[in-house]
């Protein structure tokens, strides 16, 4: 079982026993597992923890580290389709039994983090699995190591390749709120499905287009949305979500 785990910048966490017990948030662009509320917390967090972390101009995954014992205490992880180079792939990777369990940093230094480029999509999107490139497909994953619950960092020769997110609707929020603790509605999931849909090609490429089946499912989901009674939470995330989509194309 792999127990020293390899990340960009040559850089180095042993795997340990003591997964963290974070809820992560789901806000559609990428999954948070942290516990600060508002913008100001975040800035102390990241002053007084090491590891990767975005800057100016550029987005890496974020994974953060207590200085004293190394261990790991929150991640930041992007959604593949905010960048412009990413790609939707059918194929799913054969994920392994997830281990539970957290890290510890071999040393005490920052890194870079490269963002995912492939979003691969079990059916029903049970689960999102986030690839750095398309040839992590070409062979088996070899561990699935489970940060905190429903985040697993994905490993193949011992290095960090990508992550999963497993029941994904079950942590939609918007940024900083937690996660609605009630279960989510079947209208939800079934909605968290047509709006990845819609972001993610080849119906993003028909909304851009101005297909007029592509924009009529793209204002059918901003209603529903709308309208949705139950889950609002939820619901509200995912207008979230589309609503650059619908500013830009949704009355053409």
């Amino acid at each position: 079982m792999t127990t020293e785990l390899l990340f960009d910048d040559d850089w180095r966490a042993t795997v340990t026993d003591e997964p963290l017990h974070i809820t992560p948030r789901f806000t559609g662009d990428s999954v948070d597992v942290t516990r600060y509320v508002d913008v100001q917390e975040r800035e102390r967090f990241l002053a007084h923890t090491f590891g990767s972390q975005d800057r100016l101009w550029d987005t890496p995954d974020v994974l953060r580290f207590d200085p004293d014992s190394r261990k790991l205490v929150g991640a930041e992880l992007q959604m593949p389709y905010v960048s412009a180079d990413h790609r939707t792939s059918t194929r799913l990777p054969v994920l392994p039994a997830v281990r539970q369990g957290g890290l510890r940093a071999d040393e005490v230094r920052d890194f870079r983090h490269e963002t995912c480029t492939v979003l691969c999509r079990a059916p029903g999107d049970a689960v999102l699995i986030c690839l750095r490139d398309p040839d992590v497909l070409d062979e088996p994953l070899e561990a699935c190591i489970g940060v905190t619950p429903g985040v697993a960092l994905l490993v193949q020769h011992g290095t960090v390749v990508g992550w999963s997110l497993t029941d994904p609707v079950r942590y939609l929020t918007t940024a900083f709120a937690a996660p609605d603790p009630a279960p989510p509605s079947p209208a939800t999931r079934h909605l968290l499905t047509e709006c990845l849909d819609l972001i993610t090609t080849p119906v993003i490429d028909d909304v851009v287009d101005g297909e007029p089946a592509a924009l009529a499912r793209l204002r059918a989901a901003d209603e529903a949305l709308r309208n949705q009674r139950e889950d609002r939470h939820r619901a509200d995330a995912l207008l979230a979500l589309i609503a650059t989509l619908l500013e830009d194309h949704g009355n053409r």
